[in-house]
Parts: C-alpha cells; sequence; structure tokens
C-alpha cells in the first residue's frame, strides 16, 4: 500500500467492559489480515469503548474498509442482543407425547 492519504477514525462505546472486550476480540483476527488498500488499527482507549482506525490511500478504499468494520461492528453488536434477549426468555415449553 502506498503511503496513507485518507483516515478515519471510529469509536464504539459499549454498554460494559465484558462487552467492549468481546467486540476486540471479534474484530481483532479480521484486523491482523489485510484489507485490499487500506490498514485498520484497534485499541481500546476506556474500558467501554473499542477504536477503529482506518488508513487508506484511496478515498474508495477508505469507505469500502469503513463499510466492512461498521458492518462487523453492527453484527456483533446485534447478535449479542439476541443472545441477550434469549437468555431472559422463559424456556419454550415442549409439546406432550401422545
Amino acid at each position: 500500500m502506498s503511503a496513507p492519504r485518507w483516515s478515519a477514525q471510529f469509536r464504539v462505546t459499549l454498554d460494559d467492559p465484558e462487552a467492549a472486550e468481546r467486540l476486540l476480540a471479534v474484530l481483532g483476527p479480521e484486523a491482523s489480515r489485510d484489507v485490499p488498500k487500506a490498514s485498520v488499527g484497534l485499541a481500546r482507549p476506556s474500558p467501554n469503548t473499542v477504536a477503529i482506525d482506518v488508513r487508506t490511500s484511496e478515498v474508495g478504499a477508505l469507505r469500502a474498509a469503513a463499510n466492512t468494520y461498521l458492518g462487523w461492528v453492527d453484527l456483533a453488536v446485534g447478535a449479542a442482543s439476541v443472545a441477550r434477549r434469549a437468555g431472559e426468555r422463559p424456556p419454550v415449553p415442549k409439546p406432550l407425547s401422545p
């Protein structure tokens, strides 16, 4: 990748430190891979916050990388929400056998 000319920083603040740790764990393997024409860094500036730093040499690559990472954030946060709600519901009764 040529010298970065474009960059974007995103901060995702979650309800608790454990949620931030899970998000960082989910994004970590992806950040270690190269996104085409972009480099991505992750940090934890505070216990409840995950920082995503995207640097690229092309504006189109910045858009693509930002969309990719923000999509993964949305997916991870949504999956955690569904799992949390599922844990709060009473068990579904099994049908009676004849």
